[in-house]
């Protein structure tokens, strides 16, 4: 049976489970809608997903439709290279810090990067830098999960990091392709804002198969 997933490009819920996929080394195939064309709202998608969400991930008989569930699910279904951690310690730090960040991190992060990617922003506005100052508590708090161990999840990368990437490479995203509104924001660049978060960057983004899990669209934007 083939592992399949539907996604959107640059959605970070969908690149969540990506990542849980290429951090256990799984094979998948990858159907790629187009948000422009809403094609996550068609009913041939609906009769997948009735909420015309992403992602979808379907094996055999198993649809599901949560980032974080399914996440959880892969690693009940494929053990090997656990996301949630071997030991009952581990499994309880990773599920906290993948919850916290789950809670966290997509608002603030949504706050700053919605008004500029799709609202058109180019000056920092008070509603801007209030974003911003709270956007950089959230990266403060990654931060600190990085000073003792080269993973948010550990020693290894885990769910907590498959959670959080997505949305610290879209800020990353923003600040190359949007320097001038996101300096005067105070995010000039990962490593003037945090050398610990720029680093763990670095490290996912050299692992086997994650390079395969980014948009299309920024490759074809190059």
């Amino acid at each position: 049976m083939s592992l399949e997933i539907w996604t959107v490009s640059g959605a970070p819920s969908p690149w969540r489970v990506a990542l849980g996929m290429a951090f256990k080394g799984l094979d998948y195939n990858v159907n790629m809608l187009s948000a422009a064309r809403k094609e996550h709202k068609s009913d041939a998608y609906f009769a997948i997903n009735p909420r015309g969400t992403v992602p979808t991930v379907k094996e055999g008989d198993t649809t599901l439709s949560q980032s974080v569930a399914i996440l959880a699910w892969l690693d009940r279904k494929y053990p090997a290279k656990p996301l949630f951690g071997e030991t009952p310690q581990d499994t309880g730090l990773i599920w906290q810090r993948t919850m916290e960040i789950f809670d966290y991190l997509p608002d603030a992060t949504s706050g700053v990067l919605s008004p500029i990617f799709f609202q058109g922003a180019d000056e920092a506005t008070d509603d801007l830098k209030n974003a911003s100052e709270r956007l950089q508590v959230e990266l403060a708090h990654l931060t600190g999960f990085l000073v003792d161990t080269p993973f948010l999840s550990g020693a290894r990368p885990g769910a907590a990091d498959a959670v959080a990437f997505p949305h610290v490479r879209l800020i990353q995203r923003a600040m190359e392709t949007k320097p001038g509104i996101m300096q005067a924001l105070g995010l000039p660049d990962l490593a003037t804002v945090s050398r610990e978060i720029a680093n763990w960057v670095s490290r996912i983004e050299a692992l086997p198969n994650v390079a395969a899990t980014f948009p299309p669209h920024w490759a074809e934007a190059a």
